[in-house]
Formats: structure tokens, C-alpha cells, sequence
């Protein structure tokens, strides 16, 4: 194991900010993966599992050992005429395995198409976008237990998938994934469902879209909604689009009758956080070298600022904002360190 000191971790999360680890590492395999953890264990060192690096806010210095995996690999586990199997290593960026898919019409993943980030992260979040989760995908998951100190894979049933959640976000530093197992369609039942979509490709006069056109599609969505954060630091969407009672949602909509918001079932809303944020004011409103993207309010962008704290700040005065307006908590979805 090669073990650096006082990294600055800048240049490994999205955010970019100038904080600093104790101790830093990077493991492209199980060996070097179980190294690491027992040589944090032995030296009474946290250690933190680090990926893309694109769904993490560091605001302090982070006292201990940061672990990048960098698992890599796509290999093909199992092929019929209609469907195929894939394994994919947890360090693989996650755009361009998509893209690797789609240019073979390999159905399934063109609608999360340019969400920035690795592999290992998909099934942590249940990455979702244009009306598909990543979890309709995905077959089984490799981690490591770190709780049993063992290998071992956990199929799709098992993984608790949920709204940008799974077991392996809510069993906190349990499980480390190395790997996901995607089942992928030569036949694929396209989705066109989205409003959005549709409308991309009814003024492109696509009638018959393809696995190809609605990926370019998505693209071309995300890349006027989204700023890229390799040219603008940012983490994607800040929040989540929180749950509220139906009766919550029956006195909201008396007093704010435009609110977006979806039915989940007889007792249950999704209320969209953009809609909330922007009814607040917070559209293009920059501060301190931070704002909120000015295509995407739910992006919070760093203009410039060298502090993860300042990011923070900026968020936490937005969920202020939104609670005293509506009685609504926001709840991130980056993690916060």
C-alpha cells in the first residue's frame, strides 16, 4: 500500500475545495482494499471510502485515511439473443460506461445517460433520472462487509433500494462495493414517458426512437439544465424532493396553488424541491462565492470559494428559508464531511 500524508483532496471531489486529509491511498484490488482498511483499524484511523468524488461536500479537514477505489473492468457475464449480464468495477466512471452500453444498444441505462460519477456509487444512491432508477438494473451488488470482515454479493431484492437510498447508504461504513452486476436488454421497452424526453424528440421528428436518440436526448437535457463539474464545482442536485402527508399537502395547496408536487399513493406527496427553493428566491442568488445554478436551483454551484464550510452555510440558509416559507425540512443528498 502506498500511504501519502497531508493530501489535499481538491482535486478528488467536485466541489473542489482546499481541504486536507491525514492520510490518503488509492486500491484497485480486494487485497489492497483489505490492506488499507486493517491498517486504518491498527492504527485507530477512520477512514473514509472515496469514489468520483462527485456526491461529497468536504467542509474541515478530514482526520484519517481517505480510501479511493479505483476498481475498473466491464465484462460480460452472460449473453442470450435479448438480454446480456455485465460485472462492472465500482471505480468505472459512470458516464462512460453508459455511454459504452448505448453505442452497443444495450437497453436499460440511456435515460441516466451524463450523471457524473462512478459505477460504485449507482446502487449507493439509486441514482435516478427521466422516469428509470438504476435499481431496475441491477442484478446484484459485490461488497465488502466490513462487519463480517468477507466478501460477499447482495442481489437486487436485498438492497433495500429506495428514493436515492439503498442498504448501502443506510447501513453507514458496513458495506464497501467493489462491483455491480446490470442486466441489460438487446430488446429494450424504451422509455419515452418523460415530458421532457418527448419533447426532445418530437423536435428532432424522431417517431420510432432508438436506445442511441434517447440518450442523446438526455444528453442534450442534462447539459442545458446542468453545469459540468469538471468547468464549475457542484455536486448535482443539493437536495432531495421531500415526502409530505397528503394532509400536509392539502393545506400547502390551498395557499400556494401553483406547488408542484406528485402523488406517491393515497398518503403520500413528492413535492419538488426546485419548485420550493425557487418560490423562495433563491434562483441565480449568489453569495460568498457560492449560488444556486442559474438553469438549476437545485444545483448549489462553487463560484470560487476555497471553503466547503462556506457551501454549507449557503445550503443550510436555503433549508432555513424553505421551512419558514413552507413548514418543509429539505434534506440533502450530498453527504456532508
Amino acid at each position: 500500500m502506498k500511504l501519502q500524508q497531508n493530501i489535499a483532496l481538491k482535486p478528488y471531489h467536485s466541489f473542489a475545495c482546499e481541504e486536507i486529509t491525514s492520510f490518503f491511498t488509492t486500491v484497485s484490488t480486494k487485497e489492497a482494499l483489505i490492506e488499507a482498511i486493517d491498517w486504518a483499524n491498527q492504527n485507530n484511523q477512520p477512514y473514509l471510502i472515496l469514489g468520483s468524488g462527485t456526491n461529497i461536500l468536504f467542509t474541515q479537514q478530514f482526520i484519517g485515511l481517505v480510501i479511493k477505489m479505483e476498481f475498473t473492468g466491464i465484462q460480460k457475464l452472460q449473453e442470450t439473443s435479448s438480454a446480456l449480464r455485465l460485472q462492472v468495477g465500482a471505480g468505472e466512471n459512470w458516464s462512460h460506461f453508459v455511454s459504452y452500453c448505448v453505442q452497443k444498444s444495450w437497453g436499460g441505462l440511456e435515460n441516466l445517460s451524463l450523471i457524473p460519477g462512478s459505477v460504485g456509487v449507482a446502487p449507493i444512491q439509486n441514482i435516478a433520472a427521466y422516469g428509470v432508477e438504476v435499481s431496475e438494473h441491477i442484478v446484484s451488488v459485490d461488497v465488502f462487509d466490513t462487519l463480517k470482515h468477507e466478501w460477499v454479493t447482495i442481489p437486487q431484492q436485498d438492497c433495500a433500494f429506495g428514493y436515492n437510498t439503498s442498504i448501502f447508504k443506510t447501513a453507514i461504513n458496513r458495506y464497501i462495493v467493489s462491483a455491480v452486476q446490470f442486466k441489460l436488454s438487446k430488446q429494450p421497452l424504451l422509455r419515452t414517458d418523460y415530458g421532457a424526453i418527448k419533447a426532445v424528440l418530437h423536435a428532432r421528428g424522431i417517431s420510432n426512437p432508438s436506445v442511441e436518440s434517447i440518450a442523446a436526448a438526455v444528453i442534450y437535457l442534462r447539459s442545458n439544465q446542468w453545469p459540468d463539474p469538471k468547468k464549475l464545482g457542484n455536486a448535482g442536485s443539493f437536495f432531495k424532493n421531500p415526502m409530505i402527508t397528503t394532509n400536509q399537502y392539502d393545506q400547502l395547496i390551498l395557499q400556494f396553488p401553483t406547488l408542484m408536487a406528485y402523488p406517491i399513493n393515497d398518503h403520500t406527496y413528492k413535492i419538488a424541491a426546485g419548485w420550493l427553493i425557487e418560490a423562495c428566491g433563491w434562483k441565480g442568488v449568489t453569495k460568498d462565492q457560492v449560488g444556486c445554478y442559474k438553469d438549476q436551483v437545485l444545483v448549489i454551484v462553487n463560484y470560487g470559494t476555497t471553503k466547503g464550510k462556506t457551501i454549507l452555510d449557503f445550503s443550510e440558509a436555503i433549508i432555513q428559508s424553505v421551512k419558514n416559507k413552507f413548514g418543509i425540512v429539505l434534506e440533502c443528498s450530498v453527504n456532508i464531511l
